[in-house]
């Protein structure tokens, strides 16, 4: 019989609940996974169940598990720096963190650890995905993009290639990139939005075609890292 290896999911949101089923659908063609379950400083989620997998505790119960091998689930447009917070929290070597793809993504890519990308995702080829990358379902990568660390891509996302998505970015639900575009660190595209040009780093962008909406509030942990 194959070993399965136990797994925590850090996080018990929404995110965290789609990254279970896509564990159960690995599991499915081939038991890989044991999922643990949750883990999440939310007090009133502490000892709950969501579909079935129980809230362990607070993150810091992480320790605990020195086998296991750990995906932070986090992150919405309110707070999408969450998931790099938690992760320099966590203090664990990349070794720690497992890349979760479902069986119904197609990823012709490199895929950084702690990478979860969600049914129907596909990547052409010679795609570079960073660590930490939430992909939602039907996100559409294609040649040679390159998408930074702790980034996130809304359902139905799609990049033209050539495109170079910075650390951190949110991209919303059903936007669009031209070809060979640049968008900087902490960037973040609103839902709908059509990108033709360049985006700077932390700023909101939105609307067809994409324009200048403000700059992003950035914690100053991530601020005082990211390139002008």
């Amino acid at each position: 019989m194959t070993a399965v290896a136990p797994l925590v999911l850090v996080g018990a949101g929404g995110f965290a609940r789609e990254t279970a089923e896509a564990v159960r659908a690995i599991n499915q063609v081939r038991p890989t996974w044991e999922l643990l379950g949750f883990l999440d400083d939310d007090p009133g989620r502490i000892g709950t169940e969501f579909d079935g997998v129980r809230v362990l505790g607070p993150v810091a119960r992480a320790a605990e598990f020195p086998d296991a091998r750990l995906v932070v689930c986090t992150g919405h447009p309110g707070n999408y720096f969450s998931r790099r917070l938690l992760v320099e929290r966590l203090a664990m070597g990349p070794e720690r963190y497992a890349t979760l793809v479902h069986p119904a993504a197609v990823l012709a890519a490199s895929v950084g650890p702690g990478t979860v990308a969600l049914a129907t995702a596909v990547a052409t080829t010679a795609v570079r995905i960073g660590a930490h990358v939430a992909v939602m379902p039907g996100v559409v990568f294609t040649h040679d993009d390159i998408v930074g660390d702790y980034t996130t891509f809304g359902a139905g996302a799609r990049l033209a290639g050539r495109v170079t998505v910075g650390e951190g970015t949110y991209v919303g639900a059903g936007a669009l990139i031209r070809e060979g575009i640049t968008i900087g660190p902490w960037a973040l595209i609103g839902m709908g939005a059509v990108v033709t040009t360049d985006v700077p780093s932390c700023e909101v962008w939105v609307g067809v075609p994409a324009r200048r909406l403000r700059s992003v509030e950035v914690p100053f942990e991530v601020r005082s890292e990211v390139q002008e």
